[in-house]
């Protein structure tokens, strides 16, 4: 781990006050991996009664022992178990985890604590204990309704599983997530229909909805399904965003919809540029301090990353973040979510003054996709449909940028 004494010393930021701090924590291993999948999960050889729990979960308790100088009196704002399938879990294994975390960490009051779940991985005995160790709000990767969907998909579960899990998680969560994919292989607009109106059915307090996208290094990049066409897609979005309205859910980030005061907290503090720890294989942080922010990235492969935590190296990198990439870090982040930002918000999380992005905005602004607002960092309407073109703009190396400064100097 980076000496904390230099990490505290002056650095080229001066931030007024640090994020606020969630905590995560990955699990790295599914039933199945996923052929749309590109997250650090990895099958069990030997199957799931063969993966190495107590290990494990020693790991990344010392794993976080470890990192505790770097984030030592600070409040977490949420907690999120992701994987990965962490519902693969035992229970006992889960109740040693959280009180690992609770005996370590100050956690805010009313403290968020998700977990992902997966249908396939669904036991009525196991959410209930999940609960009673302090699990507050369930992610479950439903992704479709549709059997012949999730065959595609590759999914371990089926459309009776999902539903199960869903009823299960009414009765032991007064808060949920419901996790589904469009655009998907062979996917129509009424098929699409079909998955959205049966999650409604259910009330879901946060509805997930992703468009399908062809990663690399995934099965699917391989072996390329015929997907909907951009017309299609853009014509799926367009009636998800008039139908969750219709159903007073609002639509607060690129992917994520929620009923009033349901939004979800920890993926909220990501794109509010706040702080994370992360520990697991794979996990990442950003750690803020008065003069610079801290990226660090844990080893990938399980195996390896036991070895090294538990004999206190658990990291692949640790790297301070340039001055110069702050800003786009930041709207990278920010233009995700609908209703954007405070512009105070963006001074507060990098150090830097507003007038750093004043070029980039400008060009925003005359494209139409920005709002012009002086107190706000909001996209348009278009903004948000050409969100990666926007986000762009605020690259450091941008022509546009250049060539705007050129003309201002």
């Amino acid at each position: 781990m980076p000496e904390i004494a230099h990490l505290l010393r002056p650095g080229t930021l001066r931030l007024p006050v640090l994020p606020p701090l969630a905590l995560y924590v990955h699990f790295p291993w599914c039933v199945r991996k996923c052929p749309y999948c590109d997250f650090n999960s990895h099958e069990a050889a030997g199957g799931v009664g063969a993966i190495p729990e107590t290990r494990y979960l020693d790991a990344v308790i010392a794993d976080l022992d470890g990192a505790l100088p770097l984030v030592w009196g600070r409040r977490i704002v949420s907690v999120f178990l992701g994987g990965g399938t962490p519902s693969l879990l035992s229970a006992a294994g889960v109740e040693r985890l959280l009180s690992a975390l609770r005996a370590r960490l100050p956690l805010q009051p009313g403290c968020e604590v998700t977990m992902e779940a997966n249908p396939g991985t669904f036991e009525a005995g196991k959410f209930s204990a999940f609960a009673a160790a302090g699990v507050n709000r369930l992610s479950i990767g439903v992704q479709s309704f549709d059997d012949r969907q999730l065959h595609r998909l590759g999914r371990v579960h089926d459309r009776a599983q999902a539903v199960a899990a869903i009823e299960a998680a009414q009765r032991q969560f007064e808060n949920f997530n419901l996790d589904l994919m469009y655009a998907a292989p062979g996917q129509s607009l009424e098929a699409l229909r079909a998955d959205v109106e049966e999650a409604l059915r259910f009330a879901p307090p946060h509805l997930s909805l992703y468009q399908l996208t062809v990663e690399a290094n995934t099965v699917f990049a391989k072996r390329r399904p015929q997907l909907p066409d951009e017309d299609s897609a853009a014509a799926m979005h367009e009636w998800i965003e008039e139908r969750t309205a219709a159903a007073s859910y609002r639509h607060y980030e690129v992917s994520a919809y929620a009923q009033p005061g349901r939004m979800c907290r920890h993926n909220l503090n990501y794109w509010e540029f706040g702080d994370y720890l992360g520990i697991g294989a794979g996990a990442h942080s950003k750690i803020s301090f008065p003069g610079r922010v801290l990226r660090q990235a844990r080893l990938r492969q399980p195996a390896g990353y036991m070895d090294g935590a538990l004999r206190g190296a658990p990291l692949a990198e640790s790297t301070e973040v340039k001055r110069a990439d702050l800003a786009f870090e930041f709207m990278l982040n920010a233009l995700r979510l609908t209703a954007g930002v405070p512009a105070r918000l963006f001074s507060e999380r990098t150090g830097l003054p507003v007038s750093a992005i004043e070029a980039a905005r400008c060009q925003a602004e005359k494209k139409g996709l920005l709002r012009v607002d002086p107190e706000g960092i909001e996209p348009t309407d278009l903004g948000r449909r050409f969100l990666s073109d926007l986000q762009q703009l605020f690259l450091p190396t941008h022509p546009e940028r250049r060539n705007a400064r050129r003309k201002d100097a």
